[in-house]
């Protein structure tokens, strides 16, 4: 890419789960391809070296927000800051989220389902929620929120984490009808096998250096958060290069 084509240049986007990942390389693409970021995790050391990675590139350097997603109240206060700072909101990137363990339906505990569903699912409402004015704001609001097929195979001792990324699903399905008449578009992206912590957290025994690497998804995001991007409601398929149309 020339630095004349900068597809998403002057948008501002919030990406969740950005200090490692498929957040950390969405937040990468997406500056590189011109936009301002604003990198959200609880991890500052990840969130710095993201930074380092974006001003290698001579990208505008990243705003970053250290906060566990789990918390609802610095949530609230992230879109009055935004509103305060850019008045409106081009790209949303719903990414944070967490395996919280493969056990049997039975054997897990009342907190960790609980924390699942709240980093999963109800950390993205609240983002919905607290982030829709400015989203609306803008001339072309994108949102992306990152599922995979586990919201869909319901196997075996994925009960939590399949449930809560179809909960996640449904919101962004509704959230896409809700905005079919605005100039917000809603969809989802399913990146497939990627090397990332959680798939490793999942698959202990797989040899990682086989999967693709998280820029692989990254280049999607981006293009999903273009202003041309007139789809809505849809799930966007990495590994299939196609979208689907939810039943």
């Amino acid at each position: 890419m020339s630095e004349t084509e900068k597809p998403l240049d002057g948008r501002i986007v919030l990406v969740t789960g950005a200090s490692r990942g498929i957040g950390y390389q969405a937040a990468l693409e997406i500056a590189k391809q011109g936009a301002h970021v604003i990198a959200l995790a609880k991890t500052v050391g990840g969130l710095e070296e993201l930074d380092d990675d974006i001003r290698s590139f001579d990208c505008e350097p990243a705003t970053l927000v250290p906060v566990d997603i789990g918390d609802f109240d610095a949530i609230d206060r992230l879109g009055a800051s935004i509103d305060e700072r850019w008045g409106k909101l081009d790209g949303l990137v719903g990414n944070a989220a967490i395996l919280g363990g493969l056990s049997p339906l039975g054997h897990h505990e009342q907190k960790n389902v609980e924390r699942i569903f709240d980093v999963n699912v109800i950390a993205n409402w609240r983002l919905i929620r607290s982030l829709d004015p400015l989203l609306r704001a803008s001339d072309a609001g994108r949102a992306v929120f990152i599922s995979c097929k586990a919201a869909h195979d319901c196997q075996a001792f994925w009960g939590p984490y399949a449930a809560s990324k179809a909960a996640l699903e449904a919101f962004a399905r509704v959230y896409a009808s809700e905005c079919q008449n605005t100039e917000i578009r809603v969809n989802i992206l399913d990146p497939g096998v990627a090397r990332t912590a959680l798939r490793a957290q999942a698959m202990p025994g797989e040899n990682k250096w086989s999967l693709p690497e998280p820029s692989v998804a990254a280049v999607h995001i981006a293009n999903l958060l273009s202003p041309e991007m007139n789809r809505n409601g849809k799930i966007y398929n990495v590994e299939q290069e196609k979208f689907f149309t939810p039943k």
